[in-house]
């Protein structure tokens, strides 16, 4: 055992810079996939345990107020039924923020779908005006108990006594209104009523939404919303950003096993006389792969050990979501687990990839075998021959060969060494694609900048004249939205016109044409996989009582509603509905425009008669995405740099072989050098061509992968410009060079005696 560790040390001296970067590539693996965890974790649970503790209903279902909801008690499948609760829609102001809210007439505290406080108290009969707000609609207000919020064109104030999570869908700006718990007595102008269902069984949700809407009938139901659908609200980026990190995670794991591989692999082929003088000695081939396995091991220990401390002791300080998801993720019961078994599931990795190779060393045998004089392979090839004949310089030509002319180890180097470049360029396709969302939102969806909805007291000329009177509002495009019941009554998406047919709204298009013709329409893809159709089909919606059936043309990027939405122009709505009027305006500025500060001018000019949001970007809740992404590059960079490392040291001592002969025939030692610099340099040349080459159609189908599944659909992929993609080239490449250039400068230089002795 001695031995074994006294070698083992020695060689850790030898290697001690590839050491380092194999025990910080292993710590960031490891906390790639911690942090992935924790997404996941902060993701699903925050939302889970708010479900189990407030008995959440499965269904919420908004009716007309003549609607018997009585009648939903008897539906086979209900567990229970909560309310129904009188709501009226309106908007509120406090600290100069305006929301668009759902009052809800609550006489008691909820035993199905209850608020859970986190502040405050709950409603009192004593404060008529008092009210609850939901968590998120109350950040958005600045609001703590006892502010006052105001309702704007009328002399109505509400006290806030406390502040709840709900397991209900959760305010957003221009989509989503908040909700507010309130005495019935302050829902003065009830437009409608709500009632929850807990079901027996989630897995019939859609089921049990058919039966309600029959049994309340069509024309009765204004919205549904669903479990699932709040699930997947909560969820948002986090889930988005823990499949980043744990793909990412999980390829750089695979990469870094490799390049483990191929350093103990040329090892074991630089060391063949030590090891069969191991084995002269008394070593058995058991010891030998002892050796390089333990070693590598404890690299690969201490790096996920060293994750995993700095993960637990530091993570919930890192600054934004990552922070928060790690303190949520710590709090939760599988943490210990995940804490232990990410760590040994790497190291395990990454000791099976070590055994392959490490069972070669235990092969060799004792007595030496000599060289080959000529090895297969390494005679001139005719290009080869062919170059010299035209005089091209001999380091070069001979550098390109010496890097391909042994093509199954070749291509095993460039393998290896294209896959942290491939996972590189997917990173980079990522960032950049989150960059279009910013510089190119038309490109992506997201045409107009603002949303704006006026109230019941301002006509649409009046609004038009207002909104077309800003010189920073290039287009007004009045629109309307409702939800409409999908066929066969199981749920609701958002039917939306906007635009008219002389100035048609401009949709971001993936497939297909714009509406143009009377009933034409485009939709997103969520809203095709729900209802299971395709460009070019007819759909069948019900909107209260009235039918509407629209041929869709084309498939639209939607990144509101998960999108289920489909999508209009406001004259093909009226032609079914000609009392139909807009109810919001979407804006496009001008260039240069900031939409916050135009915001503020248009609410002002209204003196509070228009309700102004900028739309939603959903890159802004992935802005964490780029330091994850920056940092994976970087991860990502050490494993190549490992196996680059790995790349010259086999090239070099490949190279020693030749030495004599390259010196006999009048080159110098820095044409020598050259050979190996270029031979380098080709190797890198090709790994970057293949990691580019697969890289973006792998980044194109995991973008528009993630996009289809969460209902925006395909066509968000952005790749790199090929400026950026020709610096990452030179920059892999010279980076390459320079590394190889000392190491072969000094293998050129050696002495005589030493290269025999190398050779025999």
């Amino acid at each position: 055992m001695r031995a074994t560790l006294r070698w083992a040390h020695s060689d850790l001296r030898t290697h001690r810079g590839e050491a380092l970067f194999l025990v910080l590539a292993t710590a960031g693996v490891v906390a790639s996939l911690l942090l992935a965890t924790a997404l996941f974790g902060y993701a699903t649970n925050p939302w889970q345990r708010i479900f189990t503790q407030a008995h959440g209903a499965h269904v919420w279902i908004h009716t007309a107020p003549s609607a018997d909801a009585r009648r939903l008690t008897v539906l086979d499948g209900v567990e229970a039924v909560t309310g129904p609760y009188p709501t009226e829609s309106t908007t509120v102001v406090s600290r100069g923020t305006r929301a668009s809210v759902e009052l809800r007439g609550t006489p008691r505290l909820p035993s199905v779908g209850r608020p859970l406080l986190t502040s405050g108290r709950w409603l009192d009969p004593a404060h008529p005006d008092g009210v609850v707000l939901e968590s998120r609609l109350a950040r958005a207000l600045l609001a703590e108990p006892g502010d006052t919020l105001t309702l704007p064109g009328t002399t109505r104030t509400l006290t806030v006594l406390g502040i709840a999570d709900s397991a209900e869908p959760r305010y957003s700006p221009g989509e989503e209104p908040g909700l507010v718990w309130a005495p019935p007595s302050a829902v003065r102008n009830p437009g409608g009523q709500v009632t929850g269902l807990r079901l027996t069984d989630p897995g019939d949700t859609d089921y049990a939404v058919q039966r309600a809407v029959t049994v309340l009938g069509a024309g009765a139901v204004d919205e549904v919303s669903t479990w699932r659908q709040a699930r997947s609200e909560a969820q948002g980026d986090n889930r988005l950003l823990g499949q980043v990190l744990g793909l990412f995670g999980l390829g750089s794991l695979i990469a870094a096993g490799f390049a483990v591989h191929g350093a103990i692999g040329t090892r074991i082929r630089g060391h063949l006389r030590d090891i069969s003088v191991l084995k002269a000695i008394g070593f058995t081939p058991g010891q030998v792969v002892r050796i390089f396995l333990l070693q590598h091991v404890a690299y690969a220990l201490l790096g996920a050990l060293a994750a995993a401390a700095l993960t637990q002791g530091l993570g919930r300080r890192i600054p934004g979501r990552l922070g928060d998801a790690i303190g949520v993720w710590q709090g939760l019961p599988d943490h210990t687990v995940a804490l232990f078994t990410v760590p040994v599931g790497a190291v395990l990795f990454i000791a099976a990839t070590t055994g392959l190779a490490a069972w070669r060393a235990g092969r060799v045998p004792p007595v030496p075998v000599p060289r080959p004089a000529a090895p297969a392979g390494g005679r001139l090839s005719g290009v080869a021959r062919r170059a010299l004949g035209l005089r091209l310089p001999p380091a070069l030509v001979l550098g390109w060969h010496q890097a391909f002319t042994r093509r199954p180890r070749s291509l095993a180097t460039i393998a290896r060494l294209a896959l942290p470049l491939l996972l590189m360029v997917v990173a980079m396709s990522a960032w950049t694609t989150i960059d279009r969302f910013h510089s190119s939102p038309e490109q992506v969806g997201l045409p107009a900048a603002l949303t704006v909805r006026p109230d019941g007291g301002l006509g649409d000329t009046a609004a038009r004249s207002l909104l077309n009177g800003s010189s920073q509002v290039a287009t007004a495009y009045p629109g309307v939205e409702v939800a409409a019941l999908v066929p066969g009554q199981t749920a609701t998406i958002a039917l939306r016109g906007l635009g008219t047919r002389q100035d048609p709204y401009p949709y971001a298009l993936a497939d297909g044409r714009p509406p143009r013709g009377p009933d034409e329409a485009v939709a997103g893809q969520g809203l095709l996989d729900l209802l299971q159709v395709r460009v070019g089909d007819w759909v069948r919606m019900t909107v209260g009582d009235q039918p509407q059936i629209l041929h869709i043309v084309g498939r639209s990027i939607e990144p509101e509603n998960a999108g289920r939405v489909i999508s209009t122009s406001l004259d093909t709505l009226r032609d079914n509905d000609p009392r139909l009027r807009p109810t919001l305006y979407q804006l496009r500025l001008r260039p240069g425009a900031d939409p916050h500060e135009v915001a503020g001018r248009l609410a002002a000019a209204a003196h509070g008669r228009l309700d102004v949001h900028p739309v939603v970007n959903p890159a802004d809740g992935l802005s964490p995405l780029r330091g994850v992404v920056a940092g994976l590059i970087a991860v990502l960079a050490l494993i190549g740099l490992i196996e680059l490392l790995t790349a010259i040291g086999g090239t070099v001592r490949e190279g020693e072989r030749d030495l004599l002969a390259l010196k006999a025939i009048g080159l110098s030692p820095r044409q020598i050098t050259a050979i190996t610099v270029t031979s380098t340099a080709c190797t890198a040349l090709a790994s970057v061509a293949v990691g580019t080459a697969l890289g973006i159609p792998l980044a194109h189908w995991l973008i528009d992968a993630q996009g289809r599944s969460s209902g925006i659909g395909a066509g968000l992929a952005q790749g790199p410009s090929p400026v950026l993609l020709l610096l990452f080239g030179a920059a892999a490449v010279l980076g390459a060079a320079a590394l190889a250039a000392l190491p072969a400068a000094r293998a050129a230089r050696r002495r005589l005696a030493d290269t025999l002795s190398a050779v025999a």
